[in-house]
């Protein structure tokens, strides 16, 4: 991972962003998951030194938020420029990518869905429908909730093999091809091109007030856990790495992160290749999916 560099200079800590305090007063759902006496509200280092090992962590509560609010002018001009520069190639693949969805499955090209964003302030986020018409969307949330509470790696439904999607669908979600619509979201400003993932409404509860400092920044197409713990790293791991994005941004680290995509995403394709290969030698049914997801782990793992 890039080294994030540290000023020697005192920084400023600026003060608590009032409009955020609701957010992180809300209270906790009655299914949220039982957590263990050192996890509950403390950042471990021990599970963040192990996911990225390249960083030195020397974190501490008194840190100040470099990228809390509105985003720094850099970062801002740095989405601009990428997007733009982008623009020959991603038109033309999102038109062939919209063409192949209305030619492989009836409905829409583009799925809307409500996100959490900065501030926990409510957002319509743009993907390419990669599932069937009226797909049973619970299906998803019963699935991180027992990863969440058996704390396992957070692998997605896609890498799976969900019976769900369209033809393509999984090389689509795979390959992050889904993702480019969200480019829209980026030119609205309320996405970057690095930052914690946007989660759903639903998923909310589940976020200790320690975590919660992942929505003090715009969510982000990439982040730190795509790139180092996407698949092997459990739910406080991944919202460890994310907090520490949040103390730690800067040009080089967005920099950074962006590079390692391609790589990252690469590797996700080559296991979701593998894991559709084994579900074809042998048919999995909805019930087996602890049986897929401990193969998907022992390939990625092993």
């Amino acid at each position: 991972m890039t080294t994030a560099v540290e000023s020697k200079s005192v920084r400023k800590v600026r003060a608590p962003r009032k409009t955020f305090r609701s957010l992180r007063n809300l209270p906790r759902s009655s299914t949220s998951p039982a957590r263990p006496p050192h996890q509950a509200g403390v950042f471990e280092a021990p599970p963040l030194e192990k996911a990225v090992p390249r960083l030195v962590f020397r974190e501490s509560a008194e840190r100040p938020l470099l990228c809390a609010g509105p985003p720094p002018a850099w970062k801002r001009a740095l989405d601009l420029f990428c997007i733009f520069i982008s623009l020959p190639v991603t038109l033309p693949l999102m038109a062939a990518i919209t063409l192949w969805i209305k030619l492989a499955s009836q409905g829409p090209a583009l799925f809307r869905q409500e996100r959490i964003g900065l501030n926990g302030k409510r957002f319509v986020l743009y993907k390419f429908r990669s599932m069937k018409l009226n797909a049973d969307t619970r299906r998803h949330f019963d699935h991180f909730r027992n990863l969440v509470r058996m704390d396992r790696p957070m692998v997605k439904l896609d890498l799976l093999c969900d019976s769900r999607l369209i033809p393509g669908g999984c090389l689509l979600r795979a390959a992050g091809l889904d993702e480019l619509p969200q480019l829209l979201n980026v030119l609205r400003g309320e996405m970057s091109l690095v930052g914690p993932r946007p989660c759903l409404p639903e998923e909310l509860h589940y976020f200790n007030a320690r975590q919660m400092q992942r929505f003090e920044v715009l969510p982000g197409l990439t982040g730190i856990w795509q790139v180092h713990g996407k698949g092997v790293s459990t739910f406080n791991e991944m919202n460890g790495m994310d907090a520490l994005y949040v103390r730690r941004c800067s040009l080089a680290m967005d920099l950074g992160i962006m590079l390692r995509t391609p790589l990252a995403l690469m590797a996700q394709m080559r296991q979701a290749f593998l894991q559709h290969r084994a579900a074809s030698a042998e048919p999995a049914s909805d019930s087996s999916e602890d049986a897929a997801l401990s193969g998907y782990n022992a390939q990625h793992l092993g």
